[in-house]
């Protein structure tokens, strides 16, 4: 088949959440006047190595919170906001986290979740994920559509949970990620590729 968004697919969901995957998950905490936040992003990756950098994107809105969500909202109050990473442990608290509460209430607490303090930035990380990348925004970049809001940040601070260091390389024991619809995978078996010279 082929579609024009524009024109709409005629499919009883969207397929293009689904063609761009899998994604991993950006599980974005940020503090601000009324409390600390969590939420997971799919449409999150990084971007650049020096200085190393990752990027979400928000495309909804609460009506509490002027046409975006708690995240943006206090990113934009703060300046910061740590990416926690997900592994299918995690995977009830991350989807508990993900629930549209009132701005204010805490998703730590809701999802069960223990905080730790970040180094760099005023802002708290959740301790059991397995890595967690400390960000201070360098850009917030409205895009098409209603809602939808580009965060840009460079990494200040990287924490690596010690049980995911295996001979110096970072190897958690799966990576959860997002292939759209309700459908998510986790990441187990992985294969080492070496590029062409000079690649």
């Amino acid at each position: 088949m082929f579609y024009k968004p524009s024109e709409g697919h005629g499919l009883p969901h969207n397929p293009f959440n689904a063609i761009v995957a899998p994604r991993p998950i950006g599980w974005i905490s940020t503090r601000g006047s009324l409390g600390d936040n969590l939420a997971p992003y799919s449409f999150f990756n990084a971007v650049a190595y020096v200085p190393p950098q990752v990027m979400f994107a928000s495309t909804t809105a609460k009506p509490d919170r002027d046409n975006t969500k708690d995240t943006v909202a206090q990113i934009r109050e703060s300046g910061v906001f740590c990416v926690n990473m997900v592994t299918e442990a995690l995977i009830d608290a991350m989807n508990t986290s993900s629930a549209p509460l009132d701005a204010g209430v805490d998703e730590f607490l809701a999802a069960g979740l223990e905080k730790a303090a970040c180094e760099t930035i005023d802002c708290p990380r959740v301790a059991a994920a397995p890595a967690a990348l400390e960000c201070r925004v360098t850009q917030i970049v409205p895009l098409l559509g209603h809602s939808n809001v580009l965060v840009l940040g460079e990494v200040t601070g990287v924490h690596i949970r010690p049980d995911c260091l295996q001979d110096g390389r970072y190897l958690p024991p799966d990576r959860l990620t997002r292939l759209g619809y309700k459908d998510y995978a986790a990441v187990r078996e992985t294969f080492e590729l070496d590029r062409p010279p000079g690649g």
